[in-house]
């Protein structure tokens, strides 16, 4: 009786092990994209006035929209996309630490300092990506696919006189 228990608990074990290897969260690109991409481009921007923020956007022009695309995997960050229907383009926006708004209050007292933001932790994308390379992720049925675009040039940066409306 004990070679039976021994036997189940090896191949329990071993199934419960094959199942948590699947969902390990590595991440396989597609060889092709499942839409066509025009040209992308990024392009960064900075507020006009102190404090009015500043960041990089990546467009993404499409022509073929049968499938809706979610996150944007590019220069070490990770951004949601937002679809542009006038211009038939995916917009990915990031912000970044110059030009912002750094309003925080120190006292020796614990409770005057009570709203201040906690410092953004930046995570690590799960892709190893060149300067001019991004990542895109899109459902299809219950699972999330990859693919990569490569050759994204930089257009000249934009000086606004206040920060672009940035939906969060």
């Amino acid at each position: 009786m004990k070679p039976v228990k021994a036997i189940t608990l090896t191949i329990l074990t071993f199934v419960v092990m094959s199942s948590f290897s699947q969902c390990s969260g590595s991440k396989t690109l597609d060889k092709k994209a499942p839409v066509k991409i025009e040209q992308a481009y990024c392009q960064r921007w900075v507020g006009g006035v102190e404090g009015a923020g500043s960041g990089l956007n990546i467009f993404l022009p499409m022509t073929d929209t049968g499938i809706e695309l979610d996150s944007v995997y590019f220069r070490g960050k990770a951004a949601k996309l937002e679809w542009k229907k006038e211009a038939r383009m995916y917009v990915g926006r990031y912000t970044t630490e110059f030009n912002q708004k750094k309003d925080i209050t120190m006292d020796e007292d614990p409770k005057k300092e009570y709203g201040n933001e906690l410092p953004k932790v930046e995570s690590q994308i799960p892709f190893d990506l060149k300067q001019d390379e991004c990542v895109v992720s899109y459902k299809k049925g219950s699972r999330t696919h990859y693919f990569k675009i490569k050759n994204i040039g930089e257009k000249q940066m934009m000086a606004f006189p206040s920060a672009p409306k940035v939906k969060q």
